[in-house]
């Protein structure tokens, strides 16, 4: 029931855009928020401009703006610190990983600076050192799945969408990638009681999916099904993402 809970006011949370106080009258002690970017240092380059518009990137003559970029996720759990594998948990012991949202949610990245939050919730105490969730293209024979694609049709087979130009011409990437990500909190996320409230920032770098390894950019419609680049962005998308815990909410673990 304990999980039930949790897992509903997280679901209202994103399907309103807006966070959770908690769970049955308890004020939530872990907030959770998702950035793209980390803070640019003072003598940052002015190869990445960031603003409420989106986020574009110059690369010589290339220029790549992101004007949205969503995904959808499943299954997101911390792992308590005994824990080997959350998939394994429920066969030892039910409280042994903690899941706050069942999914499949969609989640919209932000783009400008800082940690945007997307779920409140209470978290029981303990020392949790990993972040673990599939990236998921939602399955039309499962009918979880088929409602939340009812909601969002964009999303019918489809697990990332981005939107934006490359050297100003229009684009919708989308991809169907579907993998679990594993995310190490170093150091580990220690939640002492249900007063004692905290940050936990989800950073999805989505300056690292349009690239080559040598850094030049990729145009996004290169990357879509059966393209020249799909293979490479899948791969920059999986190596993008980490955790940690961020009080201070501006997308890095300093």
């Amino acid at each position: 029931m304990k999980r039930l809970l949790i897992v509903l006011t997280l679901l209202a949370a994103v399907a309103c855009g807006e966070s959770s106080s908690g769970v049955d009258g308890f004020a939530a002690n872990v907030q959770v928020s998702f950035a793209t970017q980390r803070p640019a240092p003072p003598a940052a380059s002015l190869a990445r401009v960031a603003s409420l518009a989106g986020d574009t990137l110059v690369v010589g003559s290339d220029t790549l703006i992101l004007s949205s970029a969503e995904v959808v996720l499943k299954e997101i759990e911390l792992k308590r610190l005994e824990v080997a594998d959350c998939d394994d948990a429920g066969n030892v012991d039910d409280d042994a990983c903690e899941e706050f949202a069942a999914g499949p949610v969609l989640v919209s990245l932000p783009l400008g600076p800082g940690a945007e939050e997307r779920f409140a919730l209470v978290i029981p105490a303990g020392t949790y050192t990993e972040v673990e969730f599939d990236i998921h293209k939602p399955d039309d024979g499962n009918p979880v799945d088929q409602a939340f694609v009812a909601a969002n049709p964009a999303f019918a087979d489809i697990s990332i969408r981005v939107q934006g130009t490359f050297n100003g011409t229009a684009f919708v990437y989308t991809s169907d990638l579907n993998v679990e990500q594993e995310l190490p909190l170093l150091p580990p996320l220690v939640i002492t009681d249900a007063s004692s409230a905290t940050n936990l920032t989800i950073l999805v770098d989505v300056d690292r999916w349009f690239r080559t390894a040598a850094g030049s950019l990729i145009d996004p419609a290169t990357a879509n099904k059966d393209g020249a680049n799909e293979g490479v962005v899948k791969e920059n998308i999986k190596n993008s993402v980490e955790a940690f815990e961020d009080e201070d909410r501006d997308g890095d673990d300093d």
